[in-house]
């Protein structure tokens, strides 16, 4: 039997796209979906969706999801204690791995082995190193549709805020910008693809923007 596995879940493209990578190898059996949910906000953290549509996202997937809720703001040591409890939690059930959808930062994913190490649950980084111009462009061919739901302002202008992630995107984002946005240039929600057994529909609600952040509010459609 295949091991058991949790994956890291944002909402976005790489987490959804790692979930199809390690599905279609079928090296581990992905119990789970771990979320960390601001509870002020009732919002996926970073990327800023509704956990009603986070919801709906994993049924489709056909995933558990376990929600780390966190308060707004949130102290490093609450955070990483909340984590560990999960952690703590999915090892008594018998998970052994947890996947990341990480591409090439190396102080992230090194943050990531630190947290895991001594825990008996091992990292995976299924898309780590993969040219980000042509991982984008496979995401997009294969069918992911996702729409861009928090843009960092210090990168990208508010007008990407909602847009839909395609080859017209990838084609007017600034030649510094990575084409996944690894770099934080934006975060996103997949309401399709392969690894959804079916659309999940948005609609693209006001913009609003905070903390050098945009914010687009996606909606259920």
């Amino acid at each position: 039997m295949a091991p058991k596995a949790l994956i890291a879940w944002s909402s976005g493209k790489d987490s959804a796209w790692a979930l199809h990578e390690v599905r279609q190898a079928g090296t581990y059996e992905v119990v789970g979906a771990l979320t960390t949910v601001t509870d002020e906000f009732a919002r996926v953290s970073m990327h800023g969706v509704r956990e009603e549509l986070l919801q709906a996202q994993l049924e489709a997937a056909g995933l558990p999801a376990i929600v780390v809720r966190i308060p707004f703001p949130c102290p490093n040591e609450i955070y990483e204690r909340k984590m560990a409890a999960a952690i703590d939690d999915a090892k008594a059930r018998g998970i052994t791995h947890m996947i990341f959808g990480d591409l090439f930062l190396e102080d992230v994913r090194a943050y990531r082995e630190r947290q895991l190490a001594g825990t008996g649950i091992t990292p995976v980084f299924p898309l780590w190193q993969r040219p980000t111009d042509e991982l984008a462009r496979e995401m997009i061919a294969a069918g992911v549709e996702a729409n861009l739901s928090t843009i960092d302002l210090k990168k990208l202008p508010v007008s990407f805020a909602g847009r839909r992630f395609d080859s017209a995107l990838l084609g007017d984002l600034p030649p510094e910008a990575d084409p996944c946005g690894e770099n934080g240039e934006f975060h996103s929600f997949v309401s399709a693809g392969p690894m959804l057994k079916g659309r999940i529909a948005v609609k693209i609600g006001e913009t609003v923007e905070w903390e050098k952040f945009a914010f687009a509010d996606l909606l259920p459609g």
